[in-house]
């Protein structure tokens, strides 16, 4: 069996408030750490029938890029959700959502 492994470092402030988050795969062509500003990580705990989750982010992180993160997270979940159970029309109306978020939040979804 193939195993891989995703480590994730993340260097906090004296606040504990991340600074830096850089991850690395064991699958990556590159072997260095990839810097990024925000992750959200979601597990299903199968025994308590839950969702464990860690959201993160950089005090650096731009707003805009929040708001243009949280975007394209919903539309990548909604594509996720479509080949997990094929439910075609709830993946339609989270589609809708998801161009209203975009102009409520005034992301420019082009570029």
């Amino acid at each position: 069996m193939k195993k891989a492994e995703i480590k994730l470092t993340i260097e906090l402030d004296d606040n504990n408030v991340p600074e830096n988050i850089l991850w690395e795969s064991t699958d990556s062509q590159t072997k260095e750490q990839m810097a990024v500003k925000s992750m959200m990580l979601a597990l299903w705990d199968h025994q308590y029938k839950n969702s464990l989750r860690i959201d993160l982010w950089t005090k650096d992180m731009p707003v805009d890029e929040m708001k243009r993160f949280f975007y394209e997270t919903l539309q990548t979940m909604g594509d996720s959700f479509l080949r997990a159970t094929g439910e075609t029309n709830i993946v339609e109306d989270l589609r809708d959502y998801c161009a209203h978020f975009a102009e409520k939040m005034e992301i420019n979804v082009g570029k």
